[in-house]
């Protein structure tokens, strides 16, 4: 099964990260990506932007010390957010949800909320697994698709004590 990891994104991880999120099925899964995934420049941009921002938690996910894929939390008009991104090879294997299980234990925020593409099982089965309830849908442009989809909103609360 192997040992899933997280730790900080350092700049050696970049074009790695920039290749996974590139991937044309990977893409049109996530749905709601850049608007160019190609787009070095804007991605640098990007993360640049995320990893110098307080209050944002990006780690890289790693497989035996291999990185697969990065996860994060980030404030999005007040509410806090996780999403993640696993290595299209890497998929079916449970690492986004050892992944995801890591970061809400490093992320004690609750309530946290997460969403995905209507559409996208996989990932809306990780969330699910991991204690997230759908609260809702909502429809927004999705620029790997280019049209406007409909995409699940999940939440997370305390455990009741």
């Amino acid at each position: 099964m192997g040992e899933v990891a997280l730790r900080p994104v350092d700049d050696s991880d970049l074009d790695a990260l920039f290749e996974q999120m590139r991937d044309p099925e990977s893409v049109t899964m996530a749905a709601f990506t850049a608007a160019d995934p190609d787009d070095r420049a804007a991605f640098d941009a990007h993360m640049a932007k995320i990893r110098s921002t307080p209050g944002v938690h990006l780690r890289a996910i790693t497989l035996d010390g291999r990185l697969v894929g990065s996860i994060s939390s980030f404030v999005m008009e007040g509410d806090t957010e996780v999403t993640y991104w696993i290595e299209r090879s890497f998929w079916g294997r449970g690492i986004a949800g050892r992944a995801l299980a890591q970061l809400l234990a490093a992320v004690p925020v609750r309530p946290i909320f997460a969403r995905a593409a209507s559409d996208n099982a996989a990932s809306l089965r990780v969330l699910r697994r991991a204690g997230f309830t759908p609260i809702g849908t909502d429809v927004g442009f999705a620029n790997a698709r280019g049209a406007e989809i409909e995409e699940t909103i999940l939440r997370l609360d305390a455990p009741s004590r």
